[in-house]
């Protein structure tokens, strides 16, 4: 019997097997087909043993405009042994690619990357931050009530008092309320993100697999908050979230996050990843710490990830991509101070 490893692209009879083997939705055969919707080329790499599917590496390829390169991402997957080294290597000089960012789904204290010390270099601009916050839903309701930030219990409780509906809610008037509320935070926070077009399709893309759903809390007839969950196997996760600046005193998002998370235990899901949190000792003066110390008022577990890498395929390209890098968003940021300086993140 053929018990030998093998590495081949994936088709599409892979499907049902690629997303029973991978563990996080970026991961998912409807994440590529989304990238692929937006033209970016998404590639799927099948490893199987003796004829058997045993996970799949799905990967996108950015060029770099005005040249003849492009940037590889690989967001979310499995820790990286030599095999997927060496095929990445391949793919990537085939791709013409500077260098592909790999950022795996792994917990610090699984795995380490430190073994590819000579091949994987730590990334130059991490798209994931290093920790996320993962509450634990195997736990009674009393049990994480009692946990929170007493804070956050007593938010809770207001929203409840002052009468904020919690629904789930996947249709069309759904999502363009999430749309006017994503344009309207983006607009007064003045951050990068992306544009209607990203959240359009991904949401067409995500919803009819089944993996996206969309939650409002509302207050007197008024959606005040919107978030776009992604439910995969046993986890549930918070990618994309907007909210109104009016009314602020109901405390919606503080029942949104809360009833999600009963929503999701109701359904027998084990985790709700929180996605993304500051490490240990946050910056009261990063921009994200208002973000992370609301998540944090839930007591959810801190988990460090092994981080972001670079599998290096064209070290002198690499060396002047980072300074252009490092030169556009230093510039950003100039603009960005620039605007809210002049009132334009009221």
């Amino acid at each position: 019997m053929d018990t030998a490893l093998t590495v081949r692209p994936a088709s599409s009879a892979d499907r049902i097997a690629w997303d029973t083997a991978v563990n996080h939705p970026l991961q998912s055969w409807a994440w590529g087909e989304f990238r692929r919707r937006m033209g970016l080329d998404t590639v799927r790499i099948a490893r199987t043993e003796g004829g058997r599917f045993r996970d799949g590496w799905q990967l996108t390829f950015h060029r770099v405009p005005g040249t003849p390169f492009t940037i590889g991402y690989f967001p979310r997957g499995p820790l990286p042994n030599k095999t997927m080294i060496d095929e990445l290597t391949a793919l990537g000089r085939q791709k013409h690619t500077i260098f592909i960012q790999l950022e795996p789904n792994v917990p610090a204290n699984n795995g380490t990357m430190e073994q590819w010390n000579n091949s994987l270099t730590p990334s130059h601009h991490p798209l994931f931050p290093k920790y996320t916050f993962i509450l634990d839903l195997s736990k009674s309701e009393d049990q994480l009530l009692a946990a929170m930030h007493p804070k956050t219990r007593y938010n809770i409780r207001v929203a409840q008092k002052r009468g904020v509906k919690i629904t789930e809610d996947n249709s069309d008037r759904a999502f363009a309320s999430y749309i006017a509320l994503m344009q309207q935070t983006t607009k007064r926070q003045r951050y990068y993100a992306h544009d209607d077009t990203y959240h359009r399709r991904m949401w067409d893309v995500m919803s009819k697999s089944g993996i996206a759903r969309i939650f409002h809390a509302s207050y007197e007839g008024e959606v005040l908050a919107a978030w776009i969950v992604f439910v995969w196997k046993d986890t549930v996760y918070y990618p994309y979230g907007a909210s109104s600046r009016m009314k602020r005193d109901v405390m919606a998002p503080n029942l949104l996050l809360w009833e999600i998370a009963l929503w999701a235990k109701r359904r027998g899901i084990r985790s709700f990843d929180l996605w993304g949190a500051l490490g240990p000792d946050p910056d009261v003066n990063d921009p994200w710490y208002g973000f992370h110390r609301f998540k944090e008022g839930y007591a959810p577990i801190r988990t460090e990830l092994v981080g972001s890498y670079d599998l290096v395929i064209n070290k002198t390209a690499y060396g002047i991509y980072k300074i252009a890098d490092s030169l556009r968003w230093m510039y950003l940021k100039l603009k960005l101070r620039g605007l809210k300086a002049l009132g334009f993140s009221r």
